[in-house]
């Protein structure tokens, strides 16, 4: 499942995720599972066709990623493998930033994120430019939303019907099974 809340020249997406990791670190070794948050770049492209031809839009590079993940068998609410990615190189995120209080209350450490923005923009590698006024004004007023719908995915994580494993599981899988990002 994936959802896209897209302002002036950033968006954010958030999606399901099952995540095995190739590479674990030393006492997390099963899969993981959860919701993923995005902060993107959203790209606009030219129309094509007439006047009253869909714009394309890209959603483009990362800018900060937040995993509300935990154990894939771990009881719901345990969110023993929450962490965020303050930063990106390029495509790729910087290791895992494991925080107390986006443990503690994930959610509301995700609210107060997305409500201050140039805080977030002080905590991370995102270039000032990359988010207007503008985008931090919308990003403020649509917290609450995305904030809920985050909780929405992660409930239908916790009943089974999102953040699944992989269909096939043998050496051709990813390791990732996630609904769009």
């Amino acid at each position: 499942m994936l959802y896209a809340f897209g302002f002036e020249r950033v968006g954010v997406v958030v999606s399901d995720l099952y995540f095995i990791d190739p590479h674990p670190s030393p006492g997390q070794e099963t899969p993981e599972r959860g919701v993923r948050l995005e902060l993107r770049v959203l790209e606009p492209g030219e129309l094509t066709g007439t006047i009253y031809a869909a714009r394309p839009i890209t959603v483009g590079r990362p800018l900060w990623r937040v995993d509300l993940l935990q154990d894939a068998d771990a009881a719901p609410r345990t969110f023993d493998r929450t962490h965020h990615h303050p930063d990106f190189n390029g495509w790729d995120p910087c290791p895992r930033v494991f925080v107390d209080e986006l443990t503690r209350d994930p959610l509301a450490w995700l609210s107060g994120k997305l409500t201050n923005a140039a805080q977030l923009l002080k905590e991370t590698g995102i270039a000032p430019d990359d988010i207007t006024a503008a985008d931090a004004d919308a990003l403020r007023t649509a917290a609450p939303e995305i904030v809920d719908t985050v909780r929405r995915l992660l409930e239908r994580v916790w009943s089974g019907e999102l953040g699944r494993p992989p269909a096939q599981a043998g050496p051709d899988a990813t390791g990732v099974r996630v609904s769009w990002l």
